[in-house]
């Protein structure tokens, strides 16, 4: 790949164009699957997908963060989504983070991809853990996955991966979606990162707060403590 060809992201999703479509513009849809529970979540969802895009839906087309397109195609009765990330340059004050921003293109699509074909309108609460990975661990290794699910003795099943992530499905959790990223330092980052986001359903406060707690504290014995 040359410096001018364009980053590209595909996934196919087992749903028409117009349910896919949907679930890109309904912000209660795009809350079922875009990035994880923060209190930043509603003002992100604004920024990217209603405020200052180019939208059109004849064409079934989304000029999102200053340059990037989103695609949507039919492929038979399945939908081909295609993201491609603007050139470094267009947004300059954005350029440090381009990688950081194409990996959770990555995992967004993915996410897309999970709630239009397995939880159609089902609402979804996360654990989300970040941080530095100094010492260059593998999460996805960590973890046991894809396979058992170490740190709780769970199945899980290859849903997709990519250079630097990989997500799992399990039964656990009201049939949930493990997205596990990690990168060694470089010189970009010097500090590495990792990064775990276990999207649950139909679980009760007091289920999310011990499985939240039970994560939190993996987490920090391998790769040090977290926000509070």
């Amino acid at each position: 790949m040359t410096d001018d060809t364009p980053t590209r992201i595909e996934v196919t999703i087992a749903a028409p164009v117009d349910t896919v479509w949907a679930a890109l513009r309904d912000k209660d849809k795009i809350r079922h699957w875009h990035g994880w529970d923060c209190p930043e979540l509603e003002d992100e969802i604004d920024l990217i997908y209603f405020n200052h895009l180019v939208e059109d839906a004849d064409a079934r087309t989304l000029g999102v963060q200053e340059g990037d397109l989103i695609r949507l195609e039919a492929d038979g009765d399945r939908t081909r989504v295609t993201l491609t990330r603007a050139p470094k340059g267009v947004s300059p004050d954005w350029d440090a983070y381009y990688e950081e921003i194409t990996e959770g293109w990555i995992t967004f699509m993915n996410q897309l991809r999970f709630a239009v074909e397995r939880k159609p309108g089902a609402p979804r609460r996360t654990v989300f853990l970040n941080g530095p990975n100094k010492s260059g661990r593998d999460l996805a290794a960590d973890l046991g996955v894809p396979g058992k699910l170490l740190l709780e003795n769970v199945d899980t099943e290859l849903f997709y991966r990519a250079d630097n992530q990989l997500g799992v499905t399990l039964d656990a959790w009201g049939g949930g979606l493990l997205v596990a990223a990690s990168c060694p330092p470089t010189e970009a980052k010097p500090e590495g990162v990792a990064m775990a986001i276990l999207s649950t359903y139909g679980l009760s406060d007091a289920e999310l707060a011990d499985l939240t707690t039970r994560w939190r504290e993996w987490w920090t014995e391998r790769y040090g403590p977290l926000p509070d």
